[in-house]
């Protein structure tokens, strides 16, 4: 699959909110997303195809030395294709040459094909937020890569 990653801008807005309402059952709406395109410490990928499709999005913030994922999301017919990996390596490289010390993601316990995406990509279990998930209710898996300035 062709595709490269680049910054979201508001003109993906309407592919995004689609992909989100297809992925989640408690979507962010797109408020949340043009917000977060404003927000300082806020970075937003996607992943586009040469004719100008979103295939997927990654949302992250970086605070101090701690990167953490917002949301991220494949379009359910470009998943299982490299798509959700590039998007975490771009979210890692930006760790790595902002310097950030660690990266966090939340990921619910029943979502076993996300768990092993994150595994893959060198994420581990931190811990668990008791009832994280709203819709349906369910604990979040926090899960953290360590960087080092060669990762």
């Amino acid at each position: 699959m062709n595709y490269v990653i680049t910054p979201m801008t508001s003109s993906h807005l309407d592919q995004v909110e689609v992909i989100e309402k297809i992925c989640f059952d408690d979507p962010w709406s797109r408020r949340i997303f043009e917000e977060s395109l404003v927000e300082p410490n806020t970075t937003n990928l996607i992943a586009q195809d040469p004719a100008g499709s979103v295939l997927g999005y990654i949302s992250f913030t970086a605070i101090l030395d701690e990167g953490g994922v917002n949301n991220i999301a494949v379009h359910p017919a470009c998943q299982r294709q490299g798509v959700a990996s590039s998007l975490l390596e771009a979210f890692r490289r930006y760790g790595r040459d902002h310097g950030l010390a660690y990266l966090l993601l939340e990921v619910r316990p029943s979502n076993q094909s996300a768990i092993a995406l994150y595994e893959k990509s060198g994420y581990m279990e931190a811990g668990r937020r008791k009832n994280y998930y709203l819709n349906p209710k369910e604990d979040a898996i926090i899960m953290r890569l360590e960087l080092t300035p060669c990762t």
